[in-house]
């Protein structure tokens, strides 16, 4: 993958992971990390797509969200379609 794909794609990740916060009630990413127990800059730098987000990461954020992995990147692939 080519680096501007990648990192388009992160981006991407990012703002669905930010509309999924926002879905939830938080209005603040440092309230959602500081209630999830997750490094506050680690998950802005995640919202941001700054960073190469692991699997591991990933999945705990999805489990918080109450996704599958499968409908996070379904929703995200038809979002991409609008």
């Amino acid at each position: 993958m080519k680096e501007e794909a990648l990192k388009s794609t992160l981006e991407r990740i990012g703002i669905k992971l930010t509309d999924l916060r926002k879905q939830k009630g938080y209005s603040s990413h440092e309230d959602f990390a500081y209630d999830y127990e997750i490094p506050r800059v680690q998950y802005w730098r995640i919202e941001k797509g700054k960073t190469n987000l692991t699997i591991k990461s990933l999945c705990r954020l999805l489990t918080i969200h109450k996704l599958t992995v499968e409908e996070f990147f379904c929703a995200l692939h038809k979002e991409s379609k609008k």
